[in-house]
């Protein structure tokens, strides 16, 4: 019966992060599609690149706490080798790529600052009358 009512916490979390962290990649890249999400999504979107560059001054260009807390649970799990940027690892994980590291990161930066910028001129732009 113990056995029975073991949870593996770390699995729950890594699993938790998996799907949390993702939904808010995803939503970086498309909240401004839609005009109910387009102020939280500029916000999100700065509050990322406010991390990458910021918070990377001391831990390093493109520092997402996520990633380092999601990395810390895979380590407690005995998972090694972990790439430098998240979503080489979903690459990895979700469809057994493993691009180069440079592309991943040239293009992960690309389509954040096109959703910068998408959702700003979104957000300040004036309505059509139509």
């Amino acid at each position: 019966m113990h056995q029975l009512l073991f949870i593996d916490w770390l699995a729950v979390a890594d699993y938790a992060f998996l799907v949390v962290h993702t939904g808010l990649i995803l939503f970086n890249v498309g909240g401004w599609l839609s005009p109910f999400t387009r102020k939280a999504h500029l916000v999100c979107i700065s509050l990322t690149l406010a991390s990458w560059v910021f918070l990377g001054i001391w831990y390093g260009w493109g520092y997402c706490p996520c990633t380092d807390w999601h990395w810390e649970i895979l380590r407690l799990r005995g998972v090694e080798g972990l790439p430098n940027s998240y979503i080489s690892y979903l690459l990895e994980r979700i469809l057994g790529w493993q691009p180069a590291a440079k592309l991943v990161d040239g293009a992960t930066l690309g389509l954040a600052l096109a959703a910068f910028f998408l959702s700003l001129w979104l957000n300040i732009r004036r309505p059509s009358s139509e």
